[in-house]
């Protein structure tokens, strides 16, 4: 059942049960409503590039330069020249592009207090080093570059700050890994009241049959989902949503 099978069934039965007096609706109708959200749900709002910044989320040495750590995320290093393309698409339209690497900062005593317990972080591999953005991304110097001690980019980092000064209220939101730092940035980016697009395919994970059940819930409940070639489209053509 898709979104305009139930808009249609609401309208014919607007109370769910065929009663005219009551305000109930069928688990049938409302598990088939949210199936239909998570699979096909698209978000209305239109992506002005010059209101729009891409983020690119992670793709550093350690999730994306092959067999360098633990945390490789083969996904990423295979979307990596698709998220490049998309790059130099972002900046041939004058959209900005900022990038952040998860880093060890202020000797990690501004970072979440749980993470060393948690399963994926009982690992004896430490960085050699700042981190940095993997070599073949393409970034450049005169692009912001954040480092940030947790999931989301916008936890005590001054992303907020930059995309207002930027006089963005739309992100792109890119890299790896997808359920963990790409969703968490949407996620907070939406609660900041940014309209969010996401990388369907400019986002990975380290366990690929992850990926969808990601998507599935930002198409949902917080971003608009859309391929790399739809971005661009959209980025140069202003197309409505």
């Amino acid at each position: 059942m898709t979104i305009s099978d139930l808009s249609q069934a609401r309208q014919a039965d607007p109370n769910g049960q065929g009663t005219p007096d009551t305000a109930q609706y069928s688990e049938e109708w409302v598990v088939a409503r949210a199936k239909a959200a998570y699979e096909h749900g698209t978000a209305s709002f239109p992506i002005d590039p010059a209101r729009t910044a891409l983020l690119v989320i992670d793709m550093q040495d350690e999730f994306v330069r092959p067999g360098w750590s633990p945390f490789w995320v083969p996904a990423a290093t295979r979307m990596a020249p698709r998220l490049r393309r998309l790059i130099e698409h972002a900046r041939s339209v004058g959209v900005p592009v900022i990038w952040t690497i998860f880093d060890d900062t202020h000797h990690n005593l501004d970072r979440p207090r749980s993470l060393p317990h948690l399963t994926h972080g009982a690992v004896d591999w430490k960085r050699p080093g700042p981190a940095s953005v993997w070599s073949e991304m393409g970034y450049r110097e005169d692009e912001v570059l954040i480092r940030k001690p947790s999931y989301g980019a916008f936890y005590d980092t001054p992303l907020d700050t930059i995309l207002r000064n930027l006089g963005r209220d739309t992100v792109i939101v890119t890299g790896t890994l997808t359920n963990y730092c790409c969703g968490t940035t949407a996620r907070q980016a939406y609660e900041r009241g940014y309209y969010v697009v996401f990388s369907a395919d400019t986002t990975a994970t380290d366990d690929e049959s992850r990926q969808e059940h990601e998507l599935a819930v930002l198409r949902k409940g917080f971003a608009m989902v859309l391929t790399t070639d739809e971005i661009e489209d959209r980025l140069s053509c202003q197309c409505p949503a």
